[in-house]
């Protein structure tokens, strides 16, 4: 493949990658396995007598329009979003459920007198979000492992429904924390409180940044 040949397939390949949006790792892929067909298809015209100017027309026609190749390159990037965000919301969640209360225990507050039944029902509401977060996520796995064109609506569905149940809970579980806070002011100087508040906000950061990809992907197949 000459220099020219080169220039060619990646001014194409450029063109189809500014209309992508997805998990980067995946995106590449992508573009590398089309890029491969590419210089396929311009070598295999070069070795039918082809000139190198008419094999790259011809390769870069055949491959595709935008209008033909974005739709089908897009969905398979909103699918591995969609994957890339229920795995995270998984992981953590199941953390969350499983070891929440580890943070609280042992504290100098715990054997006092108990919080408002208010409180109680905010804590007991936020587990029972997170067991819907991690159905959902569950769900989002299934629906991405084994999509196809006629579960694009059900994945849709499913990821809006988690990205918005996980934006309630991070509404309620800031909530909860920042009555805690008041309702012990020592919560701020316990070490396994301080260490949980750590781990949350890293695993917020990597949900919120796997949510807004999913986001933008679906956008940009919808649109």
């Amino acid at each position: 493949m000459r220099v020219h040949e080169e220039a060619v397939v990646d001014r194409r390949l450029h063109e189809l990658s500014t209309r992508l949006h997805g998990p980067d790792r995946l995106k590449a892929d992508l573009l590398t396995e089309a890029r491969h067909a590419l210089e396929d298809a311009v070598e295999a015209y070069r070795d039918g007598g082809l000139p190198r100017a008419e094999a790259q027309r011809r390769a870069v026609a055949e491959f595709g329009s935008d209008a033909q190749l974005v739709p089908g390159f897009q969905a398979e990037l909103a699918v591995g979003a969609l994957h890339r965000l229920a795995l995270r919301t998984l992981v953590v969640a199941v953390v969350l459920i499983a070891a929440g209360d580890l943070t609280w225990q042992g504290s100098s507050w715990s054997s006092g007198p108990p919080p408002p039944q208010s409180y109680l029902l905010l804590s007991a509401a936020l587990n029972g979000i997170w067991g819907v977060v991690a159905a959902l996520a569950l769900a989002a796995l299934l629906v991405a492992r084994w999509g196809s064109p006629r579960l694009v609506r059900p994945a849709r569905v499913i990821g809006f429904g988690l990205t918005g149940s996980l934006l309630v809970g991070a509404v309620a579980g800031g909530a909860l924390f920042g009555w805690s806070v008041g309702l012990w002011d020592a919560a701020l100087t316990w070490p396994p409180l301080i260490v949980g508040m750590v781990v949350v906000s890293a695993a917020w950061f990597a949900l919120a940044r796997a949510a807004c990809c999913w986001m933008l992907a679906d956008r940009r197949l919808a649109g």
